[in-house]
């Protein structure tokens, strides 16, 4: 049974990648809540697919660095976003989960 809830993981990788972006935040919220609950839903969709077989520690990697890469594209396209501020908003956001995501998928993914 799948143990990464994305209603659960969701508002502590909200409020890491909020702290970072600090006062760009206003200008991003929008953005990077819809981004980081893709993301989220991801990592819950990979737990599922190696729970059931369909994927290995290789595949999950590629699907998560897709959805990560997507990710910061979108944030990139806002004005006033760099690259560096956008990568500590996702590594904070991962961090915040990434015991959860860890050890729910039994191999190190973040």
């Amino acid at each position: 049974m799948p143990n990464i809830n994305v209603q659960q993981i969701l508002p502590g990788m909200i409020a890491a990648a909020e702290a970072v972006l600090d006062e760009k935040w206003p200008v991003i919220k929008d953005y990077a809540e819809a981004e980081l609950e893709k993301l989220a839903r991801t990592l819950a969709q990979i737990e599922t697919l190696k729970l059931s077989g369909q994927i290995g520690e290789a595949e999950a990697s590629v699907l998560f660095e897709m959805q990560k890469n997507t990710n910061r594209a979108v944030m990139l396209t806002l004005q006033g976003m760099s690259l560096l501020l956008v990568e500590e908003a996702i590594n904070a956001a991962l961090a915040a989960v990434k015991d959860t995501i860890n050890t729910a998928l039994g191999f190190v993914l973040l």
